[in-house]
């Protein structure tokens, strides 16, 4: 592996554990400064606070908000985006490049890829591109790879969740996110079939905090790297703590109940 690479992977992944919990907070564009993101120094630190690897950010906002606080953090620029506006908001364009990243001393980069959408084919083209372009600089490569469009009945089946990383696996990420399928076992076959970390996406905002670690909790049995979760660490009550019971579970190898009873006490 590319030395430079292998040094950012070190920044947004604990180098122990070879696990990593990133919160993205690039949600503005799609839908605007939801709860959670509309202070983005404090969005941040909160996570920061709580021992968070890594956040998630367009290149705008870095300005704004990333390493406000004392603590450091990973930094990871997302390269491309959509709106819920668009009557096409599945498509993802190209928004920002690998230089403009490493400009704003990003420690990686992250694309987002629609597989099944009408606009698919553009998509994986500029997916192809920018890893050819992380590879070129040595700076690891997030896909977030999810199956959304007219053919696609159920984005969590495994079989489609499979397919999906198993595509950000050929076309050169160093880490793909894909969405959790709902169990161990069946996660645990898409995890063998890739040869890069594989992190869970949290999807909708979840009723039950329990319920979200023992997502996270049963991924990580499953062969996952850990989570890229947004809605549900910043749009939580107490973010800070809840970062620590995920450090708890992610990097602690400790029990779901012991987390909660942290994030309770």
């Amino acid at each position: 592996m590319h030395i430079g690479k292998a040094i950012r992977l070190e920044r947004i992944f604990n180098r122990n554990t070879g696990r990593t919990i990133v919160v993205p907070m690039d949600h503005g564009v799609t839908v605007g400064p939801i709860d959670g993101l509309v202070d983005m120094r404090e969005a941040v630190g909160r996570v920061v606070d709580g021992g968070a690897n890594a956040v998630i950010e367009h290149k705008g906002l870095v300005r704004c908000g990333h390493r406000a606080q004392g603590k450091d953090i990973g930094l990871i620029v997302h390269l491309s985006a959509s709106t819920t506006l668009s009557p096409f908001p599945n498509a993802k364009s190209l928004v920002a490049s690998v230089e403009d990243a490493i400009r704003l001393g990003a420690d990686a980069v992250s694309i987002h890829c629609n597989l099944g959408d009408e606009t698919e084919a553009a998509m994986l083209g500029d997916f192809g591109r920018m890893s050819s372009e992380a590879a070129n600089w040595g700076i690891p490569l997030l896909a977030m790879v999810y199956a959304r469009g007219p053919k696609v009945k159920n984005e969590y089946d495994p079989e489609i969740v499979a397919h999906c990383a198993r595509v950000g696996t050929e076309l050169g990420a160093d880490v793909v996110k894909v969405n959790y399928t709902g169990d161990k076992e069946t996660f645990a076959r898409v995890c063998d079939a890739c040869c890069i970390p594989v992190v869970i996406a949290g999807g909708p905002k979840l009723d039950s905090t329990e319920a979200f670690l023992r997502m996270v909790h049963d991924s990580l049995e499953a062969g996952g790297a850990g989570l890229s979760v947004g809605r549900n660490v910043f749009q939580h009550e107490n973010p800070t703590r809840l970062v620590e019971a995920l450090n708890m579970i992610v990097h602690g190898d400790e029990s779901v109940e012991a987390a909660l009873n942290h994030l309770n006490a």
